[in-house]
């Protein structure tokens, strides 16, 4: 069978196969493991070369299984089986494009879980709300997928919502995946908090980094930060802590700052807070390298208002729309219930074909 029309040269069959062989080999030298380090870079390397040849050999058997099935329907004048290979082919061409779009996946830290901050723009109770609301969307898509989900630290609102949160995203390519979401994400809505239910436009912000691991070094100095304990918030009742066990890290140099309320012990969080300032600084180094590589592409495009990514327009009318990539849906309830995948997927390809992601979005005021 001759290879699927969807593949665009990403795969090469003989240069795969010498690759794996030699992938194959290196993992069996017994002084590879002298260098953890290089050892996972390996090893992951040829995970995802298996996984994309046997995701490939997996399409291609589907395609013949489909194609025989639709020829013997219309050779028995069988309408139901045809349309049933039809409705296989179509299955089939958007299991092709999810493939498409993960072998995108090849950053350098793609494969990483992920940490999302979330905070809420200027707007009180409404915009607290939307960031709770954006705290939920990201669960149910984590969810979805099979992903696991950690509230690293949450600040609640003055009288609904989130001032802000931070989950830990843990599965396969999660940091590659959500990589495109950083930016402010803006909700129109008839508020449930007004009186006199008029139209409020709130924001809130989105801010995506690799949870980094031990094949990546990256030195904090402890000179340069400031470090606060407080007593972390909670429901009431027998979950709130009475001592100050909550760590705030700022990194003075970039004005970074970090939070973990997650655990009773200080100890505890202090350490997972180190983690996160150190996933921060990373991420930050990694967006320089791309805006410095695409630096002519990133002054051709102009960032829109607030460096908004995404509008969610609940009324007059029902629709989400990127405004990034154009992409559309006229059910906002399914979006916010995690089904966020066509605008992910059409940012990821966007940013590979020369488009470029909002930078900084510290400011929502």
């Amino acid at each position: 069978m001759s290879p699927l029309p969807f593949c665009g040269g990403i795969f090469d069959w003989d240069s795969i196969d010498e690759r794996l062989a030699e992938l194959n080999h290196r993992s069996e030298e017994p002084e590879l493991w002298n260098d953890p380090g290089k050892a996972q870079k390996i090893m992951r390397e040829r995970q995802l070369l298996e996984k994309q040849v046997t995701g490939f050999r997996s399409l291609e058997q589907q395609l013949d299984d489909a194609c025989t099935l639709i020829e013997l329907g219309e050779m028995e004048d069988d309408e139901a089986t045809v349309a049933e290979g039809e409705d296989a082919l179509r299955q089939l061409s958007e299991a092709a494009q999810r493939q498409e779009v993960e072998a995108l996946l090849s950053g350098e830290a793609d494969g990483n879980d992920a940490y999302v901050e979330i905070h809420a723009g200027a707007g009180g109770t409404e915009s607290q709300d939307w960031a709770s609301m954006l705290a939920r969307m990201y669960m149910r898509w984590a969810e979805k997928r099979g992903y696991k989900v950690k509230l690293m630290e949450e600040s609640s609102g003055d009288e609904a919502g989130i001032k802000s949160a931070t989950l830990e995203i843990k599965g396969e390519n999660a940091y590659g995946w959500l990589k495109t979401e950083s930016g402010v994400h803006r909700l129109v809505r008839i508020s449930p908090f007004d009186s006199n239910a008029r139209r409020h436009t709130s924001f809130a912000s989105v801010w995506i980094f690799p949870v980094i691991d031990d094949s990546i070094e990256i030195e904090v100095s402890e000179g340069d930060c400031r470090i606060d304990t407080y007593r972390a918030s909670g429901a009431g009742g027998q979950h709130v802590n009475t001592t100050d066990s909550a760590v705030r890290i700022t990194h003075l140099p970039t004005g970074i700052v970090v939070a973990c309320q997650q655990e009773r012990s200080q100890h505890k969080n202090r350490a997972s807070a180190w983690l996160m300032l150190k996933a921060r600084l990373y991420e930050a180094e990694l967006k320089r390298r791309e805006e410095k590589a695409n630096e002519e592409a990133a002054s051709k495009t102009e960032i829109g208002w607030g460096h908004q990514i995404r509008s969610y327009v609940l009324q007059p009318y029902q629709m989400v729309k990127d405004v990034r990539t154009d992409v559309e849906s006229s059910d906002p309830s399914g979006v916010l219930d995690g089904a966020l995948d066509p605008f992910i997927e059409a940012a990821l390809a966007s940013r590979v074909d020369g488009g470029s992601v909002p930078g900084d979005i510290q400011d929502l005021d």
